[in-house]
C-alpha cells in the first residue's frame, strides 16, 4: 500500500474553507425554527443575524406571546367590593380589655390551657399595640365589618362589639358614622349593627354556594388599624372545629389576616362574601397563614334572626352528646363510628320525654344521616323551636324511630357543681379494679358524691384508665350498659364484656357535673 503524501507542508497548500452555514447546520436550524412555528423564506448564508430577528417571522413570535394568557389579578374585583368594607372602632370599659400578656381574652380555649395561646381572636379590645387601659379607664378596640344593605345594616363579630359603650365605623371614603348594635350571637360570634346617615351605602352580597378547597379568597379589613387592606390566598379547608363550641363549622383560609381583620369579609372571585373572618391560629400573635371564617350560609341564617328580633332562637332536644369513637362503636357493636352518642338526657327535656336514654346513638334527623355529634348540634340548632322532628336512634342494639317536638335552646347554660374538689373527702382507699389501674368505692360512702355509682379514689398514672382521662373524684355510673354501685359490679361487667369477646368496655362517667361515655380497652388474660 502506498502512503498518502503529506501536502500540508507545501507552500501552495490551503485547507478547504468551511462554510459558515453548512448544509447540516442549515437543516438543524431550520428544524428549530420550524419547531417554533416560524416560516423563514429566502434564507441564505448571506443573511445577517439582524436581518433574521427583524423579519416577519420575529413579529409573528411577538404576536403569539401577546396572545398567551397572563395571570389574572384581583384589581377589578377589589375595586368593586372594597367600598362595602368598613373599619369598626369601639369604646368600652376596662373590664373587657385583653390580659397583660397580649393574648385576647376572647380566645376559644380556657385561659392557661395548652392551646389557648395558639388561637387568637383578632379585633376586640387591644386592637392596637399599647392601647391597654388602666382600671376604670376606657379601652378602645378595632375591628372590621361590611355593609349588607344600602340602608346601613352591617355585619361584624360579636367579640368586636361585645360590651361596647360606643361604636363608630369608618367607610372606605374616610367618612365616620355612629353605629347601633342591633343584635349579637355569642355562639357563632356574629353581630348585626346599623349605621345611620345615608340610605345609599355600597353593600356586599353573601354567597349562595359553598366554596371549594383551593378556591381563591380575598380578605379585606382593618389590620392594626390600617383600613382598606386587601390580602389574597386560597381556601385551605372547610368544616373546621377549633374548640369554640358545638356550632363550629369554619372555613380555613391562608389569606393573611391579623388583629383588626376580625369581622371583615372573605370574598370569592365573584365579589361575593364567602365568610366572615373571626379567628387565627398564631403561636406568634401575627398571621402564619391559618385563619378561620364563618361560612356565608351561617351568616345568612343568624343575621336574618338578629334583624328580625335582635337574638337567635335555636331548636333544642335537651341532651348531652359526644362523638362515637371507634372504641365506642366497637363497645356498642356498631359497624361504623358514626352518629351522636347521648351521654345524658336532660331531665324534663324533649328527648327525655320522648324516651331517649343515656347510651342511645342518634343516627339521623328527618331521614338525613348524622355524621357526628357536631353535625347533630348544627342540624338541630338550625331548626325552629316548636318544630317536630323524626330521629333514628340505636337503642340497646336495636333501631327505633322517635318523634319529638323541639324546645328552645336556653340562652345561658346553667352552672354545674364541680365535685372534683370535695367528692373524695372521707373516702377509704377503695377496691382495686383489675387490669384497669384504678380503685373505686361506693358513691354513697363518699361525701358529696351522691347515691349512684362508684367513685374513683385512685388512678395509676401509667394505666389504661389514666390514658382515657379518669381522675380521682370521677363517678362511674354504668359499665357495659349496666348500673354499678360497688367494685364487684364493675368487675362483673368487665368479665361479661370479656366473655362477649369485647375489645373494650363502655363506661358512663360523671365528672365535674357533666356525663360522658368512655371506652376503656380490656387487657387480655
Amino acid at each position: 500500500m502506498t502512503d498518502r503524501p503529506d501536502l500540508t507542508n507545501l507552500p501552495s497548500y490551503r485547507q478547504p474553507r468551511r462554510s459558515v452555514f453548512s448544509a447540516r447546520k442549515i437543516a438543524l436550524m431550520a428544524s428549530v425554527v420550524a419547531g417554533l412555528g416560524i416560516a423563514v423564506h429566502g434564507f441564505s448564508p448571506s443573511t445577517s443575524p439582524s436581518d433574521l430577528f427583524s423579519s416577519p417571522a420575529h413579529a409573528q413570535v411577538n404576536n403569539e406571546v401577546r396572545k398567551v394568557e397572563r395571570p389574572v389579578g384581583f384589581a377589578d374585583v377589589v375595586e368593586r367590593v372594597k367600598p362595602s368594607v368598613i373599619s369598626v372602632k369601639v369604646n368600652m370599659k376596662e373590664k373587657t380589655a385583653s390580659n397583660d400578656d397580649g393574648d385576647d381574652s376572647s380566645s376559644p380555649f380556657q385561659p392557661g390551657s395548652p392551646m389557648e395561646r395558639f388561637f387568637r381572636r383578632f379585633g376586640g379590645p387591644d386592637g392596637f399595640p399599647g392601647q391597654k387601659g388602666g382600671r376604670g379607664r376606657v379601652v378602645q378596640g378595632q375591628g372590621s365589618g361590611f355593609f349588607i344593605s344600602a340602608d346601613g345594616f352591617a355585619v361584624t363579630n360579636n367579640h368586636v362589639v361585645d360590651g361596647a359603650d360606643k361604636v363608630e365605623v369608618t367607610t372606605d371614603d374616610g367618612k365616620t358614622y355612629i353605629a347601633k348594635v342591633i343584635g349579637t350571637d355569642q355562639r357563632t360570634d356574629l353581630a348585626l349593627i346599623k349605621v345611620e346617615g345615608s340610605s345609599n351605602f355600597p353593600f356586599a352580597k353573601l354567597a349562595d354556594s359553598k366554596p371549594r378547597i383551593g378556591d381563591w379568597v380575598l380578605a379585606v379589613g382593618n389590620p392594626f388599624g390600617l383600613g382598606g387592606t386587601v390580602t389574597a390566598g386560597i381556601v385551605s379547608a372547610s368544616g373546621r372545629d377549633i374548640g369554640n363550641g358545638p356550632y363550629d363549622d369554619f372555613i380555613q383560609i391562608d389569606a393573611p389576616v391579623n388583629k383588626g381583620n376580625s369581622g371583615g369579609p372573605a370574598f370569592d372571585t365573584n365579589g361575593e362574601v364567602m365568610g366572615v373572618n373571626t379567628a387565627i391560629y398564631s403561636p406568634s400573635g401575627g398571621s402564619v397563614g391559618i385563619a378561620f371564617s364563618i361560612p356565608a350560609s351561617t351568616v345568612k341564617s343568624v343575621v336574618a334572626q338578629l334583624k328580625d328580633k335582635g337574638s337567635v332562637s335555636r331548636g333544642w332536644i335537651g341532651v348531652q352528646i359526644q362523638p362515637v369513637t371507634s372504641d365506642i362503636a366497637d363497645s356498642l357493636g356498631m359497624k361504623k363510628a358514626e352518629g351522636a352518642l347521648v351521654a345524658e338526657p336532660q331531665a324534663n327535656g324533649p328527648a327525655a320525654k320522648a324516651g331517649i336514654e343515656s347510651g342511645d346513638v342518634i343516627t339521623s334527623v328527618n331521614g338525613e344521616s348524622v355524621k357526628d355529634a357536631r353535625e347533630l348540634a348544627r342540624t338541630i340548632g338550625g331548626l325552629a323551636p316548636g318544630a317536630t322532628v323524626k330521629l333514628n336512634v340505636l337503642h340497646k342494639g336495636q333501631d327505633k324511630v322517635v318523634n319529638l317536638t323541639l324546645g328552645q335552646l336556653p340562652n345561658a347554660v346553667e352552672a354545674k357543681a364541680d365535685t372534683d374538689t370535695d367528692s373524695n373527702k372521707g373516702a377509704t382507699r377503695g377496691t382495686d379494679v383489675p387490669k384497669l389501674g384504678m380503685t373505686v368505692a361506693p358513691a354513697n360512702s363518699v361525701a358529696g358524691a351522691g347515691k349512684d355509682g362508684v367513685v374513683v379514689t385512685e388512678v395509676d398514672p401509667k394505666s389504661a384508665a389514666a390514658e382515657r382521662g379518669f381522675k380521682e373524684g370521677d363517678v362511674i355510673l354504668e359499665v357495659g350498659g349496666k348500673s354499678v354501685s360497688t367494685a364487684g359490679d364493675v368487675r362483673d361487667a368487665i368479665n361479661t364484656a370479656r366473655t362477649d369477646s369485647k375489645n373494650s368496655v363502655l363506661m358512663r362517667v360523671k365528672s365535674g357535673g357533666q356525663s360522658r361515655f368512655v371506652a376503656v380497652p380490656l387487657a387480655k388474660g
